[in-house]
């Protein structure tokens, strides 16, 4: 059973603890805070391809001056020798790793980790289930641009039913007090999505004009076995465009976790847009799992 604090989902954090880490955010863009994770061991166990997450995580901890070792699957025993992730867990900490980030295409994966390893595990994403930290520096980035979330609409567009990214704002945003809107076609967004202060809408234009914030997601087909709309339909009804982005209040920002494909959800028109905030969620993301690190290691 594990003894230390972990971060599976945005549920694993108090609301204070929440406001903790980004307030630390915040003195950590200020200022380099110095070697805080000096002569921890961080392991980094990526089973799935990324580039944001898995490079800034690398930052993040070597700024913070820690020992990083990146574990590559084919390189693991579980891959070839039969050995289960727990065992591997149990190993990994006896070596004297006090981190483990991971990322798995199988959800609750990293959970099963954290129940055995006796350390820090962080969830960077487990197939359509969770990924807390990109919330967590979604939610950073909302904040900078609008200060309390309280009252602020935020819509959540595309494939929501495969999204971590999107179940674990949602979770975040409705702790915060904001008010989100899903919108996509059925088969991305299921009517039981729908919750207090979380409503799914299907007409995308009609929303429009009534969000402070627009977050678009990637159609994720490696998950479909086939796919339920055709490009043509969902760039029809659902791509940000110009003329889409002229329905929009001159305050209103564009959000996007990434990859962004460019022709599908955005065309290339969104990325001149004056409130597009894909490079300054990038720049966030390191700072945010600084503060995070630093919190589930050293604790306030």
């Amino acid at each position: 059973m594990r003894t230390r604090r972990s971060l599976i989902d945005l549920d694993d954090l108090k609301a204070d603890e929440l406001d903790y880490i980004l307030a630390r955010t915040d003195e950590f863009k200020k200022s380099a805070p110095g070697k805080l994770l000096d002569g921890t061991a961080c392991a980094n166990m990526f089973f799935e391809q990324s580039t944001r997450t898995y490079a800034s995580f690398m930052l993040a901890e070597l700024r913070l001056g820690a020992h990083v070792v990146n574990l590559h699957p084919m390189n693991l025993s579980l891959a070839t020798k039969g050995e289960t992730i727990e065992d591997t867990a149990i190993t990994l900490g006896a070596m004297g790793f006090s981190v483990l980030v991971v990322r798995h295409p199988e959800a609750g994966f990293p959970k099963r980790i954290a129940e055995v390893f006796d350390g820090h595990v962080v969830n960077a994403g487990d197939a359509g289930h969770a990924h807390p930290t990109q919330a967590l520096l979604d939610i950073y980035t909302l904040r900078e641009e609008f200060g309390s979330l309280r009252g602020r609409t935020v819509a959540i567009v595309g494939d929501i039913v495969h999204s971590r990214v999107a179940h674990s704002l949602i979770r975040g945003l409705h702790r915060l007090d904001a008010n989100v809107i899903l919108v996509g076609p059925d088969a991305f967004l299921p009517p039981d999505y729908a919750s207090p202060r979380v409503s799914v809408e299907r007409d995308f234009d009609a929303v429009l004009p009534r969000i402070d914030a627009l977050v678009l997601l990637r159609i994720q087909r490696e998950r479909f076995d086939s796919m339920p709309i055709s490009d043509d339909e969902y760039v029809a009804s659902y791509r940000l465009d110009a003329d889409r982005l002229a329905r929009m209040s001159n305050e209103a920002i564009v959000m996007h976790p990434g990859p962004y494909n460019r022709g599908m959800e955005l065309d290339d028109s969104v990325l001149e847009f004056a409130g597009w905030r894909y490079a300054t969620q990038v720049k966030h993301g390191v700072t945010v799992r600084m503060a995070l690190l630093d919190f589930l290691v050293n604790g306030r």
